[in-house]
Parts: C-alpha cells; structure tokens; sequence
C-alpha cells in the first residue's frame, strides 16, 4: 500500500484493551522520532471493554519498554473513524475484515474515506501476519506484541520516509 505520509492513523484490534492501545503509544513514539507530525489513536471493534484502561499485563510489559499506556481508555470503533483517519491499520485479518464491512456499509466516496491495511503489511519480518492477540496468553505472548508491533509500526514509517 504505498501512500503518501497520512497525517492520521487509526490502529484497531478487537477489544482495545491489548494490542491496539499498546500500538497507539508505540507508533506515536516512533512517529515523533522521525519527525513525523501525525494524530495516532486506537479502537476495537468490539464493545465489551468500552471506557476501560488497558489490560494490566499490557500495561506492564509496555511500561518496561517505555511506553506509558495507562491513561489511554478503550473505545469502539464508529463510522466518523472512516472520515476522520486517513489510514486504519488492523491488527489481524479477521479486524481487517470487520473493518471492510463497515467501510462497505458506508454511503460516502470511497476516495473520501480511510484506507485500511494490515498493521504489518509494509513489515519485511512479519508482513501479512497477524499481531497474535495477547489476551489468553502469558507474558511472553505480550512481549511478542510488542516486538511485532515495534517492527511493524517501523516498516509503516520506513515507507513513507522512501516515498
């Protein structure tokens, strides 16, 4: 998906409450580095854990990396994120196309709406896979995330810099 330099980003997996929020701090950090000005922010496409903070075992192994996600709060996915975002990246195939049925039910131009990707479709070592959801696992499952999504949300900054 080669594409100019979105000015905003939107990173989705299912509950908002592991992988997303986690990849929200982690892409806004890298994207501050590289000079990238750009508003980041993360959803799920589920409704369970609406206005709850991450997952405190996500919370923790981001902490020991440097990333603070404490304060972020889960949040569900809408329609006006299809307008507002100029790039959703989902953390797995099945938020992609979950993501694709609601871009689909959408009554507005395609031109006029968010893309969507794979988070790791621009990742030479992860690309077209999914970022395994943690929830179910133990702490080497939510290291792995963050290993991956450090990868990924990299490669999406690397293509852009070579566009």
């Amino acid at each position: 998906m080669k594409a100019s330099t979105p000015s905003s980003v939107l990173l989705v997996c299912l509950g908002n409450i592991c992988r997303s929020p986690t990849a929200e701090e982690i892409f806004r950090q890298q994207a501050a580095v590289a000079g990238l000005a750009m508003k980041v922010d993360s959803a799920g496409t589920g409704n369970w854990h609406i206005g709850h903070a991450p997952d405190e075992r996500a919370q923790r192994h981001a902490k020991a990396h440097g990333y603070n996600i404490s304060k972020l709060k889960a949040r569900q996915v809408n329609v006006d994120d299809f307008r507002n975002f100029d790039l959703i990246l989902a953390m797995d195939g099945q938020n992609l196309a979950d993501l694709q049925v609601i871009k689909d039910s959408m009554t507005d131009t395609e031109d006029s709406l968010a893309k969507l990707a794979l988070f790791s479709e621009e990742d030479p070592t992860y690309g077209g896979d999914d970022v395994p959801d943690p929830y179910q696992g133990d702490g080497d499952a939510f290291e792995e995330v963050i290993e991956r999504i450090e990868s990924s949300s990299q490669a999406w900054i690397e293509s852009w810099r070579t566009n």
